[in-house]
């Protein structure tokens, strides 16, 4: 395995700029997940890692090959596709094999190396089946087989569960973190789903308009978001955001008045609360129930507090009347503070 760097790199296809300036260094056999909205250059970041687009400017370095010119085939990365992309026509041993005997590789070794994939995928079974008669798991099986046979240096997943049902994407995400700790492999796996960056990646990468926001462990891009977008785009419900104002060292924000978090110097600014960090209380700033979501072992309440619209992930016995009023309640310490125009965090 070999870490992949991103150096600088820009790519715009007509005239618009689909990465600008991307700065990113996957470590030697690290899982990083790159999560982003529709658009942000997720796929196009792979596409140029892989060779599929040349880069505009800037360099991309395999282990320590400089590969930003060099063929697609000489780079040594396997790609996972959304669609799979099996030959309807050739058996799954076929499908998974096609790289070795396009690179020559010897019958009896591409034999050997195709039932060794298959036996970590836990395909074996499917050999000899052509992919209309597989279902979307058993395809996504053959396709990583298909990468694992090709022993690169870094593996590139695009999207690659998105097509499957809830129930099999729980089970592939553990399979994938399964094989990557198995053999040590470098990954990129890219997603919008931030669910699976929080669950799978060793770290995560947030982009948005072609550039990196944050980079950390999911627990940092959780609990410590580096500016606005981070905050509200990662965890679900988003995170509740109030203007504020810091008045005598406490924080006006909403309905709310707290205790202002160390080192915070700014008049004016913005406020986050994550759902679960607001709590249903006996007393506290009062607020109209609008609408209940029971969603099994979460309760999410709406509720509108002086004009101002929040969402309060609570447990599953908790679920006062619409219309009914609660009084709410937030520590100081739960929130996170942003400066109102740049969006940068302040804590």
């Amino acid at each position: 395995m070999a870490k992949l760097v991103f150096a600088d790199v820009h790519k715009t296809f007509d005239k618009v700029e689909a990465l600008a300036g991307l700065d990113l260094e996957v470590r030697d056999g690290e899982f990083l997940v790159i999560v982003g909205p529709s658009g942000c250059g997720k796929t196009t970041a792979l596409r140029v890692a892989a060779g599929l687009e040349d880069a505009s400017s800037g360099s991309i370095f395999i282990g320590e090959r400089d590969v930003t010119r060099v063929a697609p085939a000489r780079r040594n990365v396997a790609m996972v596709f959304q669609n799979f992309a099996l030959f309807p026509h050739m058996t799954a041993a076929q499908n998974i094999g096609f790289g070795l005997a396009a690179r020559g590789v010897a019958s009896q070794e591409a034999q050997k190396r195709v039932a060794a994939a298959a036996d970590a995928l836990g395909c074996e079974a499917l050999l000899e089946r052509r992919p209309a008669e597989l279902s979307g798991g058993e395809r996504q099986r053959v396709a990583l087989a298909r990468s694992l046979v090709r022993e690169p240096d870094v593996y590139l997943l695009d999207e690659p569960l998105s097509n499957l049902d809830a129930p099999l994407r729980v089970q592939m995400r553990a399979e994938l973190r399964r094989i990557q700790r198995r053999f040590r492999a470098t990954m990129v796996y890219v997603t919008h789903d931030q669910f699976e960056a929080l669950t799978m990646g060793d770290r995560v990468a947030v982009l948005n308009s072609g550039v990196i926001q944050q980079i950390g462990s999911p627990d940092e891009i959780y609990r410590r978001p580096a500016n606005r977008f981070v905050a509200t785009f990662v965890g679900s419900p988003a995170m509740n955001m109030l203007a504020g104002t810091l008045v005598g060292g406490r924080i006006h924000a909403g309905p709310f008045v707290l205790d202002s978090p160390e080192g915070v110097a700014e008049e004016r600014l913005e406020v986050g609360v994550r759902p679960e960090h607001l709590r249903l209380a006996g007393e506290g700033v009062p607020a109209e129930v609008q609408l209940v979501e029971a969603a099994g072992t979460e309760t999410y309440i709406h509720v509108d507090a002086a004009g101002h619209g929040l969402i309060i992930r609570s447990g599953p016995d908790d679920r006062p009347l619409v219309g009914s009023t609660v009084h709410l309640a937030v520590a100081s310490d739960r929130i996170q503070v942003f400066h109102p125009e740049s969006g940068v965090s302040l804590l």
